[in-house]
């Protein structure tokens, strides 16, 4: 599977060549294809995020870069003259690319994986109780190469978490071993065993005993105080439920956090408007700001240079030879 190859919309061929170019209405160069398959012809922005559209990219580009770097929806149309719908709609058509990159990240495997899992929180709509706001949002970000698996919005209820360990589970069958850091959350480790476990056959009598699959750890941090309650102290870290006893264990206490995460929570809050804190600028819908979570998420992991690794995060993880530009995604073909 290759992102950037062109292919045929109608028949799904390989066997396409360029048959000649013409301009649009702005005055972009385009070029049109010929399918020697099924014998037809086609676009370049056939199945892309830009069919169809007359704005210049290099203007819809500029304006969602500025969405990802800080600027929010009513600066962004007093800094470049465009309408707040229009701005939405160019933000729905890049988001709706997030599958096919998922796709592709997932086609590829790996040996090693550390994740860590962490929540932060902002406003929908109006400001009400942190437990009632549907502004909580789930990321797994993997610790070496800070790609970014997963990063959803929603209630903090059990539906949100076992989303994020469903695509945790994808990744599990693409990874050799995998371990899962949180803050403290339990539902991380239960619905991840809950999902993924598999029954330990012994050949003694009894029930067989449940662990989480080969190759996979989950360590939490052990939140509150035990200085007036009786009994033994809990241990600071904690491996919430069995796993298998073919899974090697070697995790060091001091390496058991979400500090890069949480660093990266603190850059979202300063690269996404929807996210600063003490300000108005919160979103006003679930589904605008998941489309902006999913933009920023395409950006941090196959456009922009993260400035610890001094490498895109998609390349760090081998799944891309170098990074892409806003322009050459918007290029990229949608799965069907």
């Amino acid at each position: 599977m290759t992102l950037t190859r062109m292919r045929c919309p109608y028949c799904d061929g390989k066997n396409v060549e360029a048959q000649r170019t013409y301009t649009i209405h702005c005055g972009a160069p385009r070029t049109l294809f010929y399918c020697s398959s099924c014998v037809r012809a086609f676009s370049e922005t056939c199945h892309t995020p830009i069919a169809q559209l007359k704005t210049p990219i290099a203007l819809v580009v500029e304006v969602l870069a500025a969405l990802t770097e800080g600027v929010g929806i009513n600066a962004a149309t007093r800094l470049y003259g465009v309408s707040k719908n229009s701005i939405y709609r160019w933000q729905e058509r890049l988001s709706g690319l997030k599958p096919t990159l998922l796709l592709f990240a997932l086609t590829h495997q790996f040996l090693q994986q550390l994740i860590e899992g962490d929540e932060l929180y902002t406003r929908v709509n109006k400001n009400v109780a942190p437990d009632a706001s549907q502004g909580w949002t789930v990321v797994l970000m993997d610790r070496a190469t800070r790609f970014i698996w997963e990063m959803h919005c929603g209630r903090k209820d059990r539906k949100l978490f076992k989303n994020a360990m469903r695509l945790l589970c994808h990744v599990i069958e693409q990874t050799g071993d995998l371990t899962l850091l949180t803050d403290g959350e339990r539902r991380y480790g239960s619905l991840l065993f809950e999902l993924c476990s598999e029954a330990l056959r012994t050949g003694k009598r009894g029930r067989p005993k449940k662990t989480l699959c080969k190759g996979v750890k989950v360590r939490l941090k052990n939140k509150g105080s035990q200085q007036h309650k009786r009994g033994p102290k809990r241990p600071k870290y904690q491996a919430p439920y069995p796993e298998h006893p073919e899974t090697q264990q070697g995790i060091v206490t001091t390496d058991i956090h979400a500090n890069h995460l949480e660093a990266f929570n603190t850059s979202l809050r300063r690269r996404c408007a929807a996210y600063r804190r003490r300000t108005n600028m919160y979103a006003k819908n679930t589904g605008r700001l998941q489309e902006r979570l999913d933009v920023y998420w395409i950006v941090h992991n196959f456009v922009r240079v993260h400035f610890t690794t001094r490498q895109v995060p998609a390349v760090a993880l081998g799944v891309l030879e170098y990074g892409l530009s806003l322009n050459e995604i918007f290029f990229i073909q949608t799965i069907a």
